[in-house]
C-alpha cells in the first residue's frame, strides 16, 4: 500500500518493514493492542494520518481532543497538547490468524525482533509515543527523556539504545512523582542520537513533524548558545 509521496508499507502488518516498525513503536508507547482492534494516540495530526494509512485507512477512525501531561523532569509543571486517537478496526486486520499478539506477548514480554533490521523507524516510533525532548537552558543542552507506566517498555527501549548503531549512553529508569517511570539519554547524547533517529524520515514519511521540529528546534539553540 501506499499513502502520499514515500509512505510505503506491507499488506501485513508482522512483517519487517520501516513502516510497520514505526507503527509498532508508536503502538507500543502510546496505544493498546485487543481482540477488538489497536487504539494508538499521539499529538500531532500528520503521525495520526500516517498510522492509519499503514494499517489501512478504510478500518481506520480518527479522534480528536486535549490532553494535560507532567514533564518528566518536573512533575509540578504541565503542559497541555493536541491528542489524535486512532482506532483500528481489528475484524479486518487480524482475520483467521486471531489477534496480532504484537507488540507484547502472553507473558508480557515486548516483541520486537521482526524489526530489528530498522531499529532507527522502530526508535522514531517509541521516541513520538512516549519520549520528551527539552532545551536545558542551565547547561545549553538538550534532554530526551522516555516515560512510560510500563517499566518492562522502558527496559525494552534502554536495550534497543544500547544495540543502535550510535552512541547512546543512558541513565537509571527512576520512578516518576505520578507512580510511573522514566530514564533520559545523557546529554552528550543527545544531539547524535537526535540526527541519526531521524535521519531519512522525509524520504519515507515515517515520522511526526511537529515532534522532529521540536527537536531540531532544541538542538539548535544548544548549538547556538
Amino acid at each position: 500500500m501506499s499513502d502520499g509521496p514515500g509512505l510505503e508499507a506491507p499488506a501485513d502488518l508482522l512483517a519487517g518493514h520501516p513502516a510497520t516498525a514505526y507503527f509498532w513503536g508508536q503502538v507500543a508507547a502510546s496505544g493498546e493492542v485487543t481482540d477488538d482492534g489497536i487504539e494508538v494516540v499521539t499529538n500531532d495530526e500528520a503521525a495520526a494520518d500516517v498510522l492509519a494509512a499503514i494499517a489501512g485507512g478504510d478500518v481506520a477512525d480518527l479522534a480528536h481532543g486535549t490532553t494535560t501531561r507532567e514533564y518528566a523532569h518536573d512533575t509540578s509543571t504541565t503542559r497541555t497538547e493536541e491528542e489524535y486517537t486512532v482506532s483500528i478496526d481489528g475484524s479486518d486486520l487480524y482475520g483467521a490468524s486471531g489477534p496480532l499478539g504484537l507488540p507484547v506477548d502472553g507473558r508480557g514480554n515486548y516483541r520486537f525482533s521482526a524489526f530489528s533490521a530498522y531499529k532507527r523507524e522502530l526508535l522514531r516510533g517509541l521516541l513520538e509515543g512516549c519520549g520528551t525532548v527539552c532545551f536545558k537552558s542551565s547547561s545549553a543542552s538538550v534532554g530526551i527523556s522516555f516515560v512510560a507506566d510500563d517499566r518492562a517498555l522502558l527496559e525494552a527501549i534502554d536495550t534497543l539504545l544500547d544495540s543502535c548503531p550510535i552512541a547512546a549512553p543512558t541513565g537509571e529508569i527512576s520512578e516518576t512523582s505520578s507512580g510511573g517511570y522514566w530514564f533520559g539519554l545523557e546529554d552528550s547524547a543527545a544531539p547524535g542520537f537526535g540526527t541519526w533517529v531521524y535521519d531519512e524520515s522525509e524520504e519515507t514519511g515515517l515520522f511526526a513533524p511537529s515532534r522532529r521540529r521540536k527537536l531540531q528546534r532544541s538542538l539548535e539553540q544548544a548549538e547556538n548558545v
